[in-house]
């Protein structure tokens, strides 16, 4: 009698859990896999929809091409870099803070030009001992960019 049951439980688990199919609204039998097969098909453009990109502004920024300030390009340029490895806007981690720098120089062609340099070259001794690493394949106008940015940061 035992052995009885335990061979119908048995069965009974594996025709339920080794199924591979389900059924669909209209009674018909369709295959897990086609689902899947089927979202893939779907293109970009009609799951786009489904997308809310206005709530945080993705895919809609207009001043691409020039329309915002150099400063706003030189935030951008220092973000993508490795700049944030060394220097924080308010506080010193191994070279000085954006606003440090910002005090010391005024912001005009001269100091821009000299700090874009340094960017580029690098340098050591004006800040401590420690070295700043060189970026040549920073443009000079990037470079200056971002020199822009962090002399825009004077209080």
């Amino acid at each position: 009698m035992k052995k009885t049951f335990l061979l119908l439980a048995s069965c009974a688990f594996m025709a339920a859990c080794g199924s591979n199919s389900s059924s669909s609204e209209n009674g018909t039998v369709a295959n897990a896999d086609a689902d899947s097969a089927d979202a893939a098909a779907m293109s970009a453009a009609t799951r786009q929809s489904d997308v809310d990109t206005s709530s945080m502004n993705i895919g809609t920024d207009r001043t691409a091409g020039g329309a915002g300030s150099l400063a706003e390009k030189g935030a951008q340029l220092i973000a993508q870099s490795d700049c944030a490895a060394c220097h924080h806007i308010d506080q010193k981690v191994v070279g000085p803070a954006y606003e440090a720098v910002a005090q010391k120089y005024e912001a005009n062609q001269k100091d821009t030009d000299y700090l874009a340099s340094k960017i580029i070259q690098g340098g050591k001794g004006v800040w401590g001992e420690i070295p700043m690493t060189p970026h040549p394949n920073i443009s000079k106008e990037d470079a200056q960019a971002m020199a822009q940015y962090i002399l825009s940061l004077k209080k």
